[in-house]
C-alpha cells in the first residue's frame, strides 16, 4: 500500500480557490492524498464557492477558513499556491516541503467586475464555475503532476 502524501493548498484568504481545491481533492483523490487548505489570512468561506461546488456534487459547506499557522506541525509534502499573492508571500515550511505554484483567476474579483457592469447573478456564478472546473482538471492530474515538478 502506497503512503498518502500531504498537500496543502494555499491562497490569500482561504475562502474560495484553495477551498475548492481541497474539496475536489477530497472528492477525487482521498485514496492517495491527505489534503488541507489554508490562507495567509482568513476571510471566511465564500458562498459562491460553496454553491458551485454543490452544483458539481462536492459539499464544502462544512469547511472553515484556516490560517497557515494552523499547519506548522503537519508534515506537508507539497504546498500548492493557487494565487499569486500567496505564492509571493508563502512562508518557509520546515521538513523539505516542496512549494509549487498553480495560479487560478480570482472568482470573487471577476464576479464583482461583472456585477459592476450590471451582470446577473448567474453571470457572476459563471466566474466561479469556470475556476471550479479548472481546479478539478488540475486535481485530476494529482499526485503525478507534482512528481514531474520535483
Amino acid at each position: 500500500m502506497t503512503k498518502k502524501i500531504n498537500i496543502l493548498f494555499l491562497c490569500t484568504g482561504n475562502s474560495c480557490r484553495s477551498q475548492m481545491a481541497e474539496g475536489w481533492t477530497r472528492h477525487l483523490k482521498s485514496d492517495s492524498i491527505n489534503v488541507y487548505s489554508a490562507g495567509i489570512e482568513t476571510h471566511g468561506l465564500n458562498p459562491g464557492a460553496v454553491k458551485v461546488m454543490a452544483e458539481a456534487g462536492v459539499d464544502i459547506s462544512g469547511h472553515k477558513s484556516q490560517h497557515i499557522d494552523e499547519f506548522k506541525d503537519v508534515p506537508i509534502n507539497y504546498v500548492v499556491t493557487v494565487c499569486d499573492h500567496a505564492h509571493e508571500t508563502c512562508p518557509f515550511f520546515p521538513g523539505g516541503s516542496k512549494i509549487v505554484h498553480v495560479g487560478f483567476d480570482d472568482p470573487p474579483r471577476m464576479a464583482q467586475e461583472i456585477a459592476g457592469k450590471g451582470g446577473s447573478e448567474e453571470e457572476q456564478l459563471d466566474c466561479f464555475r469556470k475556476v471550479r472546473d479548472q481546479i478539478k482538471q488540475y486535481v485530476e492530474t494529482l499526485p503525478e503532476a507534482l512528481a514531474v515538478q520535483d
